[in-house]
C-alpha cells in the first residue's frame, strides 16, 4: 500500500486539533506516515496519540536545534522522507505549512495544492473558491503531490493505527537558517479554541465598539461555554483581534452552533461559518444578506436581544 506523509502540528509536545483533521484527510490516500518535528522526545511522547489518530509510522525527526531554526527542519525531514519513498504530502494551510508546502514542491519537482477543503483517493483534491462560491475538484502531477488542508474543512475521525516509531535524523544548521533569538507564546484563554468550539458567538461591525465586545458578547460566549469570532469590519475596527477572525481570510469554523450578532452576511464572512449545523443571526435589518442562510434569525437590536438571552439563560441553569 502507498505512504502518505502528515507534517504534524505540535507545540511543546501538545498536538494541535488540526492533526487530527490531516491524518483524516490523508488517510484515504495510503498508510499515513506522521513526521514529527521537534526536540529530542517530542515523538516518543506522541506516538501513542498519533496511532489513535491512525498513523501506521511515526516518525520522529528531531534535532536540539530545532526550535530555534523557522521552516527548514520540516522541509529537509519531508524531503529526505519522500525522496527515498515518494508518496502525498499533507500539511495544515497556514502560513508555515503553505511556506513549507513551497520549498517542497520546487525539491521534489512535484504539484502543490493550497486551502484545499478534500482529499480525493485518485490524488485529486477539492477546492473551494471565488470566496466559497464556486466548488472545483483539482489535480496535480508529480510523485508527490502536496496539499494544504483548511482547517476545519475535514472532520477528524481517528482509526486506530500501529502508530509504529522510527527515527530520522536532520541535518545540521546552514547559513541559510533563520535562527530564533527570542520568542513571546501566544497567550489563550479560558475559551475553546475558534477552529474546534461546538459553539461559535460572532459579532460584526454592528456591535460597535470593542467594549460591546468585552461587555455583550463575552459574557454570553462565557455562559455557553462557547468561543467568540469576529468578521473582518469588525478585526479592522479594532473591536477584536484579528486572530479571531471568521472568514475567507481568517478561520474556518463548523459549530454545531453558531450566534452572529450585528453581521450582515457579506462573503468574506460567510465562506467561512456557512457549514455550521445550526445558525442563528440577530440584525436589525430583515434585508440582511446573513437571513439567507440562518435557521433562526432574529430582526432587531443586539443590544436587547443578547442580555435577554444571556439572562434568560442564567434562569435555566
Amino acid at each position: 500500500m502507498s505512504t502518505a506523509y502528515v507534517l504534524v502540528e505540535q507545540n511543546n509536545g501538545q498536538l494541535d486539533h488540526v492533526t487530527a483533521e490531516l491524518i483524516t484527510a490523508a488517510r484515504v490516500l495510503g498508510e499515513v506516515t506522521a513526521v514529527v518535528v521537534g526536540e529530542p522526545g517530542t515523538g516518543q511522547g506522541l506516538a501513542a496519540e498519533l496511532g489513535a489518530l491512525g498513523a501506521s509510522v511515526v516518525v520522529a525527526a528531531e534535532s536540539p536545534s530545532v526550535t530555534g531554526r523557522l521552516v527548514l527542519p520540516e522541509v529537509d525531514a519531508l524531503h529526505i522522507l519522500a525522496a527515498h519513498n515518494p508518496g502525498p504530502i499533507v500539511l495544515s494551510a497556514n502560513l508555515g505549512g503553505n511556506e513549507i508546502a513551497g520549498r517542497l514542491a520546487a525539491r521534489l519537482a512535484s504539484g502543490v495544492l493550497c486551502d484545499v477543503v478534500g482529499i480525493n483517493a485518485d490524488r485529486t483534491a477539492d477546492q473551494s473558491i471565488f470566496g466559497d462560491t464556486i466548488q472545483v475538484s483539482a489535480a496535480v502531477g508529480g510523485a508527490s503531490p502536496i496539499y494544504t488542508l483548511r482547517a476545519g474543512a475535514v472532520a477528524g475521525e481517528p482509526v486506530a493505527a500501529a502508530g509504529t516509531l522510527q527515527t530520522l535524523e536532520l541535518p545540521a544548521a546552514t547559513a541559510k537558517d533563520v535562527t530564533v533569538v527570542s520568542a513571546t507564546p501566544a497567550e489563550r484563554g479560558d475559551r475553546p479554541e475558534l477552529p474546534q468550539a461546538k459553539v461559535v458567538i460572532a459579532g460584526g461591525r454592528g456591535v460597535g465598539s470593542a467594549e460591546n465586545f468585552k461587555t455583550v458578547l463575552e459574557p454570553l460566549a462565557d455562559v455557553l461555554g462557547a468561543a467568540v469570532g469576529a468578521t473582518r469590519d469588525a478585526v479592522d475596527l479594532g473591536y477584536y483581534p484579528g486572530e479571531y477572525q471568521i472568514g475567507q481570510t481568517g478561520v474556518t469554523v463548523s459549530p454545531d452552533v453558531y450566534i452572529g450578532f450585528g453581521i450582515s452576511g457579506a462573503i468574506q464572512h460567510t465562506s467561512g461559518m456557512q457549514t455550521a449545523k445550526k445558525v442563528i443571526v440577530v440584525n436589525n435589518d430583515e434585508d440582511a444578506p446573513i437571513f439567507d442562510i440562518a435557521d433562526l434569525g432574529v430582526v432587531g437590536d443586539l443590544f436587547d436581544v443578547a442580555p435577554a438571552l444571556l439572562e434568560e439563560i442564567n434562569k435555566r441553569k
